[in-house]
């Protein structure tokens, strides 16, 4: 049972001093929560993600449905859409109450923290005083890290997925890229082109890098090679050529830049060692890297597996093979569903047993 929704709060108080108000969310669920309100899921999408989880067109429709990993006649699973995103969730495309206009650049900047926030204020709407779990891949891990450090008495396990604690100098680069792409559009305007002509070719250009990121070499040998579209063209250029403008119908520029900046701004260790911020935490952990992601190499998950291992955590950790490259968590389904269910039905067993 998938069910659309929407729900607005009076103000959410941000990292950077401002207090947003009104907030809007706009989520699904998947499944129904028990009489306990113990097998709740929270799933957390990547940067261009949003609350379209499972069902048909759903960006993890391979991973959330009845008998799949986030098996629906278990588990209640919830996604909502990011703050700063443009899928519902308020973001630089939202009207400003005190303007009547598009927030557009003068929206506050926003962290993964503001993000997960928000997240907690929907999970506490719901009734849910602790989440079965929360889980997410890329940007979505980034936002379990932060739930687990944050609030690691409502969360009974985490799983990040292909994350990082801290976005590499590699990683901010490509972002950047990204970003001027599309500021470099005459048509952003300064960011002020609702009602008028979108940044479409920069917004384009910036979803081109990024999939280029997302794959591997050799994903892109065996997927393109050198075989032509056209007499003038490669295989690889119209498979990003089109990538790009499907990406402009649905995503806003503005929200690009201000969630990449989220992004390359998270940094759990500007609180302090990595270690020191699982001090007595209870929180099981499930950490998840793929062999050919480059653009958020093992290491990085490593580094968080060796955090939680100095403090004598709960964590289990695996580094799939696969050449898929960053997308792996998305299509490599069969293992992580294997590893998922098991994972998922322990935690479900030992939160049963303490309630």
């Amino acid at each position: 049972m998938m069910r659309e929704a929407s729900t607005t709060f009076e103000k959410l108080d941000l990292d950077c001093g401002v207090a947003l108000s009104p907030v809007e969310v706009a989520y699904e669920t998947y499944g129904a929560l028990n009489a306990e309100k113990t097998n709740a899921i929270l799933v957390l999408h990547a940067f261009s993600g949003d609350a379209h989880a499972g069902g048909e067109g759903g960006w993890w429709e391979n991973m959330i449905g009845p008998g799949k990993a986030f098996d629906t006649h278990q588990y209640f699973v919830i996604c909502s859409n990011v703050l700063g995103g443009c899928r519902g969730t308020t973001g630089p495309s939202s009207i400003n109450p005190e303007t009547g206009c598009p927030w557009a650049m003068s929206f506050p900047a926003i962290t993964i923290a503001d993000m997960v926030r928000l997240q907690k204020m929907l999970i506490d709407q719901l009734g849910i005083a602790r989440l079965l779990a929360v889980v997410g891949g890329s940007m979505g891990g980034m936002q379990a890290l932060e739930w687990a450090v944050t609030y690691p008495e409502q969360v009974a396990a985490a799983l990040p997925i292909a994350a990082t604690a801290r976005h590499s100098a590699q990683q901010i680069a490509f972002n950047e890229v990204g970003r001027q792409a599309i500021m470099a559009d005459p048509d952003w305007n300064g960011g002020n082109y609702y009602g008028g002509k979108p940044p479409a070719r920069g917004l384009a250009v910036a979803r081109m890098v990024g999939h280029i990121t997302y794959m591997s070499d050799q994903s892109m040998r065996e997927k393109f090679g050198r075989r032509l579209r056209a007499p003038d063209q490669f295989e690889v250029e119209s498979y990003l050529q089109y990538r790009g403008s499907k990406f402009v119908d649905r995503f806003d520029a503005n929200s690009y830049l201000y969630i990449t900046r989220a992004m390359d701004s998270f940094d759990l260790t500007q609180r302090g060692a990595l270690p020191s911020l699982f001090e007595g935490i209870r929180t099981r952990f499930l950490v998840i890297s793929f062999t050919s992601d480059w653009l958020y190499p093992s290491y990085q998950s490593l580094e968080i597996v060796s955090a939680l291992r100095s403090r004598n955590c709960d964590v289990a950790y695996c580094n799939l093979t696969s050449h898929y490259g960053h997308d792996a968590f998305l299509v490599e389904v069969e293992e992580q569903t294997e590893l998922l269910r098991g994972f998922l039905a322990s935690t479900f067993r030992e939160a049963s047993r303490k309630a």
